[in-house]
């Protein structure tokens, strides 16, 4: 696991490297802070930054990290979503990959009610990938003015260029802060205004900070650089008046009772290998005290642990905010699983509990006895109660998430507030080896009906590249490239990253599912 570690960090630099040392050079000999210098500026002393889809466009060839830095972090004591251009990639232009995270990061913060802090410095669009951008990229402005008539404010700090749809995200925004001479904000540059509509015109009075300050009344703060640009930006959510609605933590918790170190040992290579998640579960949770109360001495109340041993479920805190866990024991789910899980979300939507998956599945049973005794309709109601839930879900893939077991243990396509990846994990519709073994049963059974001979010799080249390929495509940096989790996270860090998810989730109240659909029994 270390070594998946090292390897996961490597990826990570590529991120924060940006554009590379000769555009970081360049864009410090202007006098300028990069994306992260400024993020740094903006948060609270010592307080984290959680930032988000860190890897989105891996293996593209597009810059890792989709040329914007999206995250949460605590400015003046309230949580905000912040979006920062990262100008040393192709200017700060968005692709395709920029696109999706931006909308993602609007996501969350619609979702959970945070304000958002656009850091800006863009060229727009990256022309060449137009196509894909201009008719969706709309919806980027349309979920600004959403999200100030949901009372969730927006502001904007223009660092630079934010030209063309650019300009719309200062237009859009409830503050707006531009830096001196810096900040340029038109629909159009003097030389397409040139072409246009032939008049001569410089950067500073078409678009610059102190004349959107001065005459067009576009800007509401002249900021002198960009240190006093981000010193405003604090100010103004400073003056937000704004509260959490959500439920408070425990006022005091303890530590994990095992050492959260242990889960570097917990994943098994051979993911076939099943492992406790019960020792996951206690290196993340919050421990028994006697000085903080310790739950009567007990860190994890067990629901059924005797009923579909291979779902553990139950109940703990996590810095001190009540939560319900689901965690796969064996990998495999069979009716009395999907019985209990559905049963247990229910529960938690009664009492207006947030729910934690910890995947570790192959997937629901197949086999005839399985089929029999109703595995569709039991896993289908698991799905249901998924599906239907309220309540927040977070999600924290370990180690295999395969087939519909994704599904009904509140994968991506089930709209987790978070869902996170370790190193070790996995995703795909099935194994390497089971979906190859089924493509040559498939073509040996096409050969037979046809009267001809199965080449096995022949298919095992075949064989081998399916296995390859699905192993590849099945590994969390190719998932996390496509935008499938918000980040493949150190296995230690999972209890501060869900401490601060839990945060964010309560600053709204959370309200349970008064109704599921039909269970079918």
């Amino acid at each position: 696991m270390l070594e998946k570690i090292e390897s996961l960090e490597a990826e990570h630099a590529k991120a924060v490297a940006g554009g590379g040392e000769k555009y970081v050079a360049r864009h410090r000999a202007r006098g300028k802070l990069t994306a992260r210098e400024r993020i740094e500026l903006l948060v609270d002393e010592g307080s984290a930054f959680l930032e988000l889809q860190p890897l989105i466009g891996w293996g593209s060839d597009f810059a890792v990290g989709g040329s914007i830095v999206t995250g949460i972090g605590v400015v003046e004591g309230v949580e905000c979503l912040i979006v920062a251009n990262d100008p040393t990639v192709k200017g700060g232009s968005l692709n395709p990959f920029s696109l999706k995270k931006s909308f993602r990061a609007a996501e969350i913060a619609a979702r959970n009610g945070l304000p958002t802090i656009n850091l800006t410095e863009s060229g727009g669009a990256d022309l060449p990938t137009q196509k894909d951008i201009f008719i969706p990229g709309g919806q980027g402005f349309r979920d600004l003015t959403r999200a100030s008539a949901r009372k969730q404010p927006t502001i904007s700090v223009v660092f630079g260029n934010s030209t063309a749809g650019g300009a719309y995200v200062p237009g859009m925004s409830d503050y707006v802060i531009m830096v001196k001479e810096q900040a340029k904000v038109f629909l159009a540059g003097p030389p397409l205004v040139k072409m246009a509509t032939g008049e001569d015109t410089d950067d500073e009075s078409l678009g610059g900070a102190e004349m959107h300050s001065r005459t067009s009344g576009s800007s509401d703060f002249l900021a002198v650089d960009e240190q006093d640009a981000i010193r405003l930006a604090r100010r103004v959510v400073a003056r937000l008046n704004w509260r959490k609605h959500g439920p408070a933590p425990a006022p005091a918790y303890a530590e994990p009772d095992l050492d959260p170190d242990g889960l570097l040992d917990l994943i098994p290579t051979d993911l076939k290998e099943p492992f406790d998640p019960r020792e996951a579960i206690l290196r993340i949770v919050d421990g028994v005290s006697a000085d903080a109360g310790g739950d009567n001495g007990v860190a994890f109340d067990e629901f059924k642990p005797l009923y579909g041993p291979s779902l553990c479920v139950g109940w703990a805190r996590l810095h001190g905010y009540e939560i319900g866990i689901l965690a796969n024991a064996r990998g495999v789910l069979m009716s009395e699983e999907a019985q209990k899980a559905a049963q247990f979300i229910q529960l938690a939507n009664q009492k207006d509990t947030p729910l934690l998956f910890l995947h570790n599945t192959t997937g629901y049973m197949v086999g005839a006895e399985y089929e029999q005794r109703g595995i569709i309709k039991h896993g289908a109601q698991m799905i249901n109660a998924v599906s239907n839930s309220k309540v927040p879900h977070l999600t924290v893939i370990m180690g295999a998430s395969y087939g519909a077991g994704n599904y009904g243990m509140n994968g991506r396509a089930y709209d987790p507030r978070f869902l996170f990846t370790w190193p070790s994990a996995k995703s795909a519709v099935m194994g390497p080896q089971q979906l190859a073994g089924v493509m040559e049963i498939v073509a040996r059974q096409s050969a037979e009906s046809k009267g001809e001979v199965f080449d096995a010799e022949a298919f095992a080249g075949v064989k081998a590249m399916v296995e390859g390929m699905i192993e590849e495509q099945s590994l969390p940096y190719f998932l996390s490239g496509l935008g499938y989790d918000d980040g493949v996270i150190d296995p230690r860090d999972t209890r501060t990253v869900l401490g601060i998810c839990l945060s964010v989730i309560a600053t709204q109240p959370i309200e349970g599912a008064m109704n599921f659909g039909v269970f079918r029994l």
